[in-house]
């Protein structure tokens, strides 16, 4: 019977997947490969996605061959992911932070560290555990515009950073409009006041938004005042800014940070600390395929 079109393709793709000894020595692969560069990929685009476990039973469903976890886990490991860069310059970014569960002795309570990612507006976005001279690197690699719009919520952390992003003079730093809002909320009281101040905020009046506060006690209160003090001079007329196109939200980042979550903290997740930084590359590699960023093999 002759084979249909349908089988001809399977079976080219499945030379595709196994390799043999001969086109391992021209490819240059370590001894002992296996795997073709093509089936390498099709790991980490799944392992980007899901667990190692769950990639080893898709993997084998969709290709025939088994793979098991703990070589999806070595692929992930030793693999050189590329370096994400735009072509044009940046006009704006976001900082924030997001945290990962690491692996501790049976018996032990969890262990979460935090890890800092940064989003260029409408581009592309990385991820660094627990080392910011990396993510700054990356950042200060990119092309920037003369200047670059840098949003954050209110943690010194998010700012720390940011102050190291370009120079000086090419930095607007900007609090974001939102926790600016959530951060008045928690005062409470009356609602008048509360719209009061909301106003004075969006037109970048600092000083009147702190004296509508003067003659409440309260802890809350004190608090956000010195919470304006301190950011005053990345309280912007907020209006105008609007009216400009120019971002006043930290949206961005935050929506790449929860993208990043749904893998590191899928159910039951535990990470080596050593790992953390290449699955945290992986998903960003990954993320920002929509942004013509490929995962090279």
């Amino acid at each position: 019977m002759r084979p249909s079109r349908l089988t001809t393709i399977c079976a080219y793709a499945l030379r595709q997947i196994l390799i043999s000894s001969k086109q391992a020595e021209r490819l240059k692969l370590k001894k002992g490969s296996r795997l073709s560069p093509h089936l390498e990929k099709c790991c980490l685009l799944l392992v980007s996605n899901e667990s190692f476990v769950n990639a080893e039973k898709d993997i084998q469903v969709l290709t025939g061959i088994k793979v098991p976890h703990t070589t999806q886990h070595r692929i992930v490991n030793s693999y050189q992911l590329p370096e994400a860069k735009i072509m044009k310059r940046a006009k704006s970014l976001s900082v924030d932070g997001g945290t990962v569960r690491l692996r501790t002795r049976k018996g032990h309570p969890s262990e979460w560290k935090n890890y800092k990612a940064v989003k260029l507006h409408d581009r592309i976005g990385m991820a660094f555990f627990q080392d910011n001279e990396s993510l700054l690197q990356w950042v200060n690699q990119q092309p920037l515009s003369r200047t670059i719009n840098c949003l954050g919520d209110g943690h010194d952390g998010v700012w720390n950073i940011v102050q190291q992003i370009g120079l000086k003079h090419q930095r607007r730093e900007i609090l974001d409009w939102y926790h600016l809002m959530e951060n008045l909320h928690k005062v409470g009281g009356s609602n008048q006041r509360l719209r009061q101040a909301e106003s004075y905020l969006w037109k970048g009046l600092v000083d009147d938004a702190i004296a509508t506060f003067n003659d409440l006690k309260k802890k809350q209160a004190r608090n956000f005042q010195n919470y304006l003090r301190k950011h005053r001079f990345r309280i912007p007329d907020y209006q105008i800014y609007q009216q400009l196109g120019i971002c006043i939200g930290s949206g961005s980042v935050e929506s790449w940070i929860k993208q990043i979550a749904s893998r590191v903290k899928i159910v039951g997740a535990q990470w080596n600390a050593n790992n953390v930084p290449q699955i945290l590359k992986l998903r960003c590699a990954y993320l920002n395929q929509s942004m013509s960023l490929s995962i090279s093999a």
